[in-house]
């Protein structure tokens, strides 16, 4: 009979137990990277709201990236900020409807472009996909690629013209290729421009990195299956999609105006000009490089991007900066058999990149392959030098190679130059 009774109360009491002791662990990580400065999104995160929020953790059970959100004294909250990647799977699973996707915080703006849900903007046949548009992560991207173009095909046929394109596609990355894909199969007159190489942005990704880890739908293709990618196996999966669909891309041709004209738009490139009834602007939010300013930058031996680590075997390297990029790069060349690796960053802890990377250079940097030096600044490069300063000292260390990781200029300029509305986001969606 007192079994009957006390079994309810027992479970109910463990139930608590339990909770409770997660309850602090989620804490303590919370603090913990607080502590250290980890505490701002790199892109679009969720915001709860602690009125409908019941604590249920469907949310932190949805996230594919692990221990990103934890509940905490009933509530749900993002622990590990720098970890999150916007998959979005969180706000899909709420039950209760408490969370929104947001972009940049209170202390961090990021520049996004206003755009409808049919990804057009204000500027009527301009439409915006993938990273410029704030959905850097590649599976969001392919999909609102394959979006814009189903709205693209329905916004063209009500004026097709024989003397332009229906749509000119400016990007080949993931939301340029999936949207290229799918011009082809509505049979649009499309042209795809790519001043760069098939991938835009990933194909300047560091040999080995993971890029792929979910299924996605392309156009002509169907779904593909993708689990723990490298960006050299998604590469070559694009590679021959591309060659088995015969889709055309005009690759080393730089987009540098538009121009608008009555009801359609004229495109000038690097090498020629067309006329079109829509844009896709599919292009990366890195722009151009952002440099450092100091004296010996325009050497040869300082690059933008990491392509293959195995270039710099035997040589003494410097990476700056203190984003996933700069992370990837400085512990992939410290890998290479012979080479002495620093890594240079302004501030006193690496609060935008992921955790992984961060603990991938923990572990070099444990090992002795890697010198990291937070809270410093390149002041000189020399031919076979250069000079840091690093607590407030001058050090001057032997160097074959820079690789500069400070990210880039955005093409707001540009944007609003043709009319586009830009906002900056401090936390709204």
């Amino acid at each position: 009979m007192w079994a009957a009774y006390l079994s309810p109360l027992i479970l109910v009491v463990w139930i608590y137990v339990v909770r409770a002791r997660k309850s602090h662990k989620y804490r303590q990580i919370l603090e913990e990277n607080t502590k250290a400065g980890l505490t701002e999104p790199a892109s679009l995160h969720p915001v709860f709201d602690q009125r409908l929020c019941v604590g249920c953790n469907a949310c932190a059970a949805a996230c594919p990236e692990g221990t990103v959100i934890g509940v905490i004294k009933g509530k749900a909250k993002l622990i590990n900020p720098t970890k999150c990647i916007g998959h979005g799977a969180c706000k899909k699973a709420c039950p209760f409807d408490a969370i929104t996707l947001v972009f940049g915080t209170e202390k961090r703006g990021v520049d996004i472009p206003n755009v409808n849900d049919n990804f057009e903007t204000n500027v009527p046949g301009i439409f915006i996909a993938g990273e410029l548009g704030g959905m850097g992560l590649i599976r969001n991207a392919v999909e609102q690629g394959r979006q814009a173009i189903d709205n693209i095909a329905r916004f063209v046929n009500k004026g097709k013209s024989k003397d332009s394109y229906d749509v000119i596609i400016v990007g080949a990355g993931p939301a340029g290729f999936a949207a290229s894909l799918g011009a082809m199969e509505k049979k649009l007159r499309y042209k795809t421009i790519e001043q760069d190489s098939l991938g835009g942005t990933v194909f300047k990704f560091p040999r080995g990195k993971l890029v792929m880890t979910a299924p996605v739908k392309l156009p002509l293709v169907g779904k593909a299956n993708f689990r723990e990618t490298t960006k050299e196996d998604l590469l070559a999966f694009w590679q021959n999609v591309e060659k088995k669909t015969g889709v055309k891309i005009s690759y080393r041709e730089k987009m540098d105006n538009i121009i608008r004209e009555d009801k359609q738009f004229k495109v000038i490139t690097s090498k020629g000009e067309y006329r079109t009834r829509a844009i896709l602007l599919a292009i990366g939010r890195r722009g151009t490089p952002r440099k450092l300013g100091v004296t010996g930058e325009d050497q040869p031996k300082v690059v933008y991007s990491l392509i293959d680590p195995e270039q710099y075997r035997n040589q003494h390297v410097l990476v700056v900066g203190g984003g996933d990029a700069a992370l990837e790069a400085a512990t992939s060349i410290a890998d290479e058999p012979g080479t002495t690796v620093t890594l240079s960053y302004r501030s006193d802890a690496f609060s935008r990149a992921k955790e992984k990377n961060r603990q991938k250079v923990d572990q070099a940097a444990a090992a002795g392959r890697l010198n990291v030096m937070l809270s410093s600044n390149v002041k000189h490069i020399s031919t076979d030098t250069v000079k840091i300063e690093h607590n407030g000292k001058e050090a001057e260390i032997p160097n074959q190679g820079v690789i500069i990781c400070a990210g880039g200029i955005l093409p707001t300029p540009f944007l609003k130059e043709i009319g586009i509305e830009v906002e900056t986001k401090h936390g709204t969606a």
